[in-house]
């Protein structure tokens, strides 16, 4: 007859050791998150005549114009050019947190 409740031999000492792993990845993983949190990313739209420089804690540090993409009569291109430096400034840093967590976790899909 099997025995009911439980995994005899050696359970409790694989726990411990699960809930160190557990332990340790959730410290590299809040080093990582502050790691990303201190990098900055630049993307430029409009062959450089908009840039935008965003940090890692999603704040936008820095944004340049070129003086000769003020034109009065087309602000709305001007608009343009700073949605999409915008864009791609964040998509860079998004990038960079999803692999950089994603080489913590291994794999582990969405448990993280």
């Amino acid at each position: 007859m099997a025995k009911r409740g439980g995994f005899p031999g050696g359970m409790p000492g694989n726990m411990n050791n699960l809930m160190k792993q557990a332990q340790r990845m959730q410290r590299q993983m809040e080093e990582r998150q502050k790691e990303l949190e201190e990098k900055e990313y630049t993307a430029a739209a409009g062959g450089g005549a908009v840039e935008i420089t965003v940090s890692g804690k999603k704040e936008v540090v820095r944004v340049h114009i070129d003086p000769d993409a003020v034109d009065p009569e087309d602000v709305e291109m001007l608009e343009d050019m700073i949605t999409a430096a915008m864009n791609e400034a964040w998509k860079k840093m998004e990038e960079d947190a999803s692999s950089s967590m994603g080489q913590l976790t291994g794999g582990l899909g969405g448990l993280f």
